[in-house]
């Protein structure tokens, strides 16, 4: 189909420019950027008055539930979730039931992904048989299949032999490796983060030193293998400034935090509200701080919404006993304007977090718009306001901290591959 998106203001995060400009699509690829190619009919007209024109945006991290956890989610409310929140592309995290840690396992995931065609999904395969840290799955074959780098989601490996051997392995055939920066030990039976308001509400904590320790243990292992690694999820300020130094020094590390830890701080827990209760916790202020400053600066790559969908019941209990997580696919954009807004980031600068960046850590050509380039695109109103209220959201979770919130930005249409995949009218 022939599509014109008019009179929008199209910006390009990856530039850092904006420009009031048309842009022309067909045969599913963007075919002209204010001057329509020659013979161009549009099939459909988008009127894009006093909205933005952005790239689709890339998602690092989020949870689809399939396969094993239907009764969560399904593969088509997530991915209508997706949409709603102009996400065209998303990674998945390796934890499903059985673990993607089979070729057979990602190919049927990439298949039933395919059929919706909505958007790109990029599955992570196990980096070890189970998500058990012992033996090292045949990586080859899930790459083949389909994953785009390897990961033990948030089961770390504790045992350091092993993953050096993996992360060996990866090195020998250009994989990346992705690991949650958390010592087994010290993390465990943490659910919050230690300090003060822990100490207070009577929870058990995750130190500090949990993450920066395993930065250590994952850096050094680096330097002796030479391993390219993404870091998912940092949470502290000790761990930028650790990543910092290690960008400085030449390793081939990138990246992300959540867009929780992005606005929250464990004050936010109050009175034990199991909707904040998230893996890594919430930390001070002065780590949220820290993770703004390292998102301004370049240190983080990207922000990912880890998207994490749960049954009502889960969070219905005490704070110590709930699931961590928090859908958010839906909430990526508004939140990351509501960031830019408060920090006083440029628009295009807090948008390319959510789509160059996190697109060149997976080195795909996405988060961009350019003539030639796949039509995956997002038209939002950046004046718009919208509650989030449980009982709209597209997502079948309905957990997260932001129940209630009065957000900007609010998206309008949603391509995918030339494919009006959503329309909010």
């Amino acid at each position: 189909m022939k599509i014109q998106i008019q009179n929008g203001t199209i910006i390009d995060p990856a530039a850092g420019t904006e420009a009031r400009k048309d842009v022309f699509i067909a045969a599913g690829r963007i075919v002209g950027i204010g001057q329509a190619p020659a013979d161009f009919n549009a099939a459909k007209v988008i009127d894009a008055s006093g909205l933005y024109i952005a790239p689709g945006f890339v998602d690092l991290s989020a949870r689809l539930r399939e396969p094993g956890f239907e009764h969560k989610a399904t593969l088509e409310s997530e991915m209508a979730a997706a949409m709603a929140g102009g996400v065209t592309s998303l990674v998945c995290p390796p934890d499903t039931d059985p673990t993607l840690d089979e070729p057979g396992l990602v190919e049927m995931l990439k298949f039933r992904a395919q059929k919706l065609h909505l958007a790109h999904v990029y599955p992570l395969g196990a980096l070890t048989v189970g998500l058990k840290g012992e033996t090292i799955t045949e990586m080859v074959e899930l790459t083949e299949a389909g994953c785009i780098g390897f990961s033990q989601a948030d089961n770390p490996i504790a045992d350091t032999r092993t993953l050096q051997r993996a992360l060996q392995y990866a090195t020998t055939y250009g994989y990346t490796v992705w690991l949650r920066p958390q010592d087994a030990y010290m993390s465990k039976g943490g659910v919050a983060a230690s300090g003060a308001v822990a100490s207070r509400l009577g929870l058990s904590g995750v130190p500090v030193a949990a993450e920066t320790i395993a930065l250590h243990t994952i850096f050094e292992l680096m330097r002796v293998t030479g391993a390219r690694v993404h870091l998912s999820h940092l949470s502290s300020a000790a761990g930028v400034e650790l990543v910092r130094a290690a960008k400085a020094e030449g390793l081939a590390v990138t990246c992300d935090v959540t867009i929780n830890h992005v606005h929250l701080t464990d004050i936010d827990i109050g009175y034990f509200d199991a909707q904040f209760r998230l893996d890594p916790p919430l930390r001070s202020q002065r780590d949220r701080d820290a993770i703004r400053a390292g998102l301004a600066d370049g240190t983080i790559d990207a922000i990912c919404s880890d998207h994490t969908p749960l049954d009502d019941d889960e969070k219905l209990l005490p704070f110590a006993e709930a699931t961590p997580g928090a859908t958010g696919l839906e909430l990526l954009l508004s939140l990351t304007v509501k960031w830019a807004r408060e920090a006083d980031v440029p628009l295009a600068k807090a948008l390319a977090r959510i789509s160059s960046a996190p697109a060149d850590v997976l080195k795909l050509p996405a988060g961009r718009i350019t003539t030639g380039a796949l039509a995956d695109l997002c038209v939002f109103d950046a004046a718009g306001e919208w509650r989030v209220d449980p009982k709209k959201l597209k997502s079948q979770g309905r957990n997260t901290p932001f129940l209630g919130y009065e957000l900007p930005a609010r998206v309008r249409a949603t391509i995918v591959g030339g494919h009006v995949a959503y329309e909010c009218r």
